[in-house]
């Protein structure tokens, strides 16, 4: 493997992660930011405009700077999987993971045997095929990298959570609050009490089933917020 797993590390080191979320395809904020000391970046590859050859791109800056790419992917079709991890990707948000089987799909896509069934090919994430002297050694590694996370986004999460959270294999569980509140009927009502009542319930459920939750190892923010954050200080800088 070329690079260690830092969201994985600080987990171990029981501290928490420090990354920032990328929603568009820029490997100069990656350069840029790479004089910070981020562990990770946060790829949106569900709602961004994300192309494979730009995943790769983004993934080569970041591991110039020692930097861990994770990514939200469109859904959790194994082949959808496997290209993102093919150009390098180290951790895997599984969309609408709302039943027993969505959790076993998302670590099948995710890892190779036997935990799962990840097809190994000659391509980057797996140092295109070459100098491997034990590949079984090598696939061992690399699932010790893998970070897998399931977010939980509808209602069916409610009834199923007990089956999904009995799935080996996932390291930490998110809930993706606006489409939760449309699944419970409050669409672009994230603030609803009844959505906020229930989110937190689920998240206790989480931990007190002994699992962890994103936001208890991981912290970032959006990069466009970011953008945002500084033209704003610039402008109330200006002289009345």
């Amino acid at each position: 493997m070329k690079q260690s797993n830092r969201i994985k590390a600080a987990m171990r080191a029981g501290r928490k992660a420090y990354g920032y979320n990328l929603s568009f395809p820029s490997p100069w904020v990656i350069d840029i930011l790479g004089k910070l000391d981020f562990d990770f970046v946060f790829i949106d590859g569900e709602h961004g405009p994300f192309g494979l050859d730009q995943l790769e791109d983004l993934c080569r800056t970041a591991e110039r700077h020692n930097v861990t790419t994770i990514a939200r992917v469109p859904d959790i079709g194994s082949s959808t999987i496997l290209r993102y991890l093919d150009r390098g990707i180290m951790g895997i948000l599984g969309p609408h993971i709302a039943t027993e089987a969505d959790a076993r799909q998302l670590v099948r896509a995710c890892y190779f045997g036997p935990l799962g069934e990840r097809s190994f090919g000659a391509n980057r994430g797996t140092d295109y095929n070459a100098g491997i002297a034990d590949k079984a050694a090598y696939c061992r590694e690399a699932n010790e990298q893998m970070l897998v996370c399931a977010l939980l986004e509808d209602v069916a999460v409610l009834d199923n959570l007990d089956a999904i959270l009995s799935v080996p294999g996932v390291d930490l569980y998110s809930i993706g609050p606006n489409d939760f509140a449309q699944s419970l009927g409050y669409p672009g009502q994230p603030g609803h009490p009844e959505v906020v009542k229930t989110m937190q319930e689920i998240t206790r459920r989480i931990r007190q089933a002994g699992r962890t939750m994103q936001a208890d190892v991981m912290h970032g923010a959006w990069v466009s917020d970011m953008l945002l954050d500084a033209g704003r200080r610039i402008l109330s800088s200006q002289p009345g």
